[in-house]
């Protein structure tokens, strides 16, 4: 995911999964905003993570490709909040879904607020 795509979104530090941002008050609700990705492993590595398996513990080529993929869905549901208008999103949650053997779908979605600091 390019570096200008991250910057079009909401701060991180103002995504949360709890309902409230400590310090700041909400003072409009945007609705849900989502960003969704569909992965999957190439022929080469389902080869090498099956060969990790054989060894057992982590299996790291697996381990970077969920990572991937909640990164992008979770800049992706960013830059949705920023286009409705939104500095905040609350109430974070992520979803995975198998779509078809070996392809996974990942959502990430919240509540699009404006928030301000507390007076």
């Amino acid at each position: 995911m390019s570096q200008d795509i991250r910057r079009q979104g909401i701060d991180p530090a103002f995504c949360t999964t709890t309902y409230e941002l400590q310090g700041y008050d909400i003072v409009q609700y945007l609705g849900v905003v989502r960003g969704i990705t569909v992965r999957s492993r190439s022929v080469v590595g389902n080869f090498a993570g099956a060969i990790q398996t054989l060894f057992g513990g982590k299996i790291s080529i697996y381990v970077d490709l969920c990572e991937r993929a909640r990164l992008e869905a979770f800049d992706l549901m960013r830059t949705h909040a920023a286009a409705v208008g939104a500095n905040a999103i609350l109430a974070i949650r992520y979803d995975a879904n198998e779509v078809m053997n070996g392809v996974t779908e990942v959502l990430a979605y919240g509540t699009a607020v404006r928030v301000q600091l507390k007076q």
